[in-house]
């Protein structure tokens, strides 16, 4: 960014970075200790300024003098450890050593040359100050189930990944072990995220916010969920405005996984599907025209849990191992139905399976009309469902998955027709 400058102006702005960073920085601690006296505060702007300016002049000079630049950032940080002990002992609060801490580092890093990201370091520094209530108020909303759901996501996205080969291995050379634990990440993203948003907005928005969100990682269990409500004893509001959102949200999502797990079926896929989504959206809306709003049931359990997503992990790498066989014993039709049969359980694995067979394996728009067979195949399924929970109640919910399905049906058979 400052390479083409003369070399006095690169080392002005790289120790301006450094000056720019402390006083944006510092500009949000004053602000926050405006309450207090003149000359009570240890670090307002100017001390945070100085600061910022004294550290990028170290990381000026650390390649060149790496003594001097070590001694003025020893002598920055003796300085805090002095200023900020007696307070640190009385009120306990680190926020503002930190900061200044993290201001030394930004300079530093701006000194030396990085001046991009020494201002988004400190621009986020001063974003994650500036955010103390938002912070605190959404901790005071967690429970012990949010917390143990954070932590089984994180062992799932960043404790096991960095430790597994990017190499095809087993059977048929069918699995790639990291390639495998990024959909795991990615399926139980869906889930971790769905799981965030349900707790933050289902109950205040109802059944269809409720339903909306659910769908995005388990419009199964949504489906049931909410049919369950309808055969109960409680009057039927938007349940069957939520279940058909529900599926219709899920469409959507199955053509996101396809565009990331399965790029070169995107475009044939998305054809297949449209009038269904069109036709699901489109009931769902009638439906919820129809109702009455209504308060959503409880989130569909917690999302993030490690057996269930190392059984759908064996699952994968079983159907990975099927899907090569097929194709050795009866071509790219073999596939084909193994992946409608597949998805009838599950539409993701079938997926993940679709995207992880070599191109010349099976065609593109055969492979978008079996991924629609499954999905033909899983709304059978939550017909069934919604039939059977939702009993004489399920007549508007039930119809509103019929009239998607027939739409999905109709253009698969005009897909199958032009192969």
């Amino acid at each position: 960014m400052i390479a083409g400058l003369e070399p006095w102006a690169q080392d002005a702005i790289r120790v301006g970075t450094g000056l720019a960073a402390g006083g944006l920085i510092g500009l949000e601690r004053g602000f926050k200790l405006r309450g207090q006296k003149e000359g009570t505060r240890v670090a307002g702007v100017r001390t945070f300024s100085l600061l910022g300016l004294g550290s990028g002049i170290a990381g000026l000079i650390s390649e060149s003098q790496p003594f001097a630049a070590g001694v003025i950032v020893l002598a920055q940080l003796a300085y805090l450890a002095i200023a900020y002990a007696p307070r640190l002992k009385a009120k306990g609060d680190a926020t503002s050593p930190v900061a200044a801490a993290a201001t030394i580092a930004t300079g530093f890093l701006g000194g030396m040359g990085g001046v991009g990201l020494a201002i988004a370091a400190a621009a986020i520094i001063v974003l994650i100050l500036a955010l103390k209530n938002e912070f605190h108020g959404f901790i005071d909303n967690l429970d012990e189930k949010d917390v143990k759901a954070l932590a089984r996501f994180a062992v799932i996205a960043l404790a096991v990944l960095p430790f597994l080969p990017d190499e095809n291995f087993g059977p048929y050379d069918a699995w790639n072990a990291s390639k495998l634990w990024w959909v795991v990440i990615l399926v139980t993203g869906f889930s971790f995220a769905g799981y965030v948003a349900n707790r933050i907005f289902g109950a205040r928005h109802g059944t269809i916010a409720t339903a909306i969100i659910g769908g995005a990682y388990s419009s199964t269990a949504v489906t049931q969920s909410l049919a369950q409500r309808l055969g109960s004893a409680e009057s039927a509001g938007a349940e069957p405005a939520g279940i058909a959102l529900a599926s219709a949200v899920m469409y959507l999502r199955v053509l996101v996984l396809v565009a990331a797990l399965a790029t070169r079926l995107t475009v044939p896929f998305a054809i297949v599907i449209a009038p269904a989504l069109i036709v699901g959206w489109l009931a769902g809306w009638w439906l919820y025209r129809r109702a009455p709003h209504q308060e959503g049931p409880a989130p569909p359990g917690n999302p993030i849990a490690l057996v269930p997503a190392l059984t759908f992990l064996l699952f994968l790498a079983g159907a990975a191992v099927a899907a090569r066989w097929a194709q050795s014993q009866f071509g790219q039709e073999g596939i084909a139905v193994l992946l409608l049969i597949m998805g009838s359980l599950d539409v993701d694995a079938a997926i993940v399976t679709a995207g992880n067979l070599p191109p010349q394996a099976i065609g593109a728009e055969l492979a978008a009309l079996a991924l629609g067979g499954t999905i033909l195949a899983n709304m059978g399924v939550k017909l069934g469902i919604t039939l059977a929970y939702g009993r004489k109640q399920s007549l508007g919910a039930a119809l509103g998955l019929l009239a998607s399905m027939i739409a999905l049906a109709i253009s698969l058979v005009i897909g199958w027709m032009r192969l």
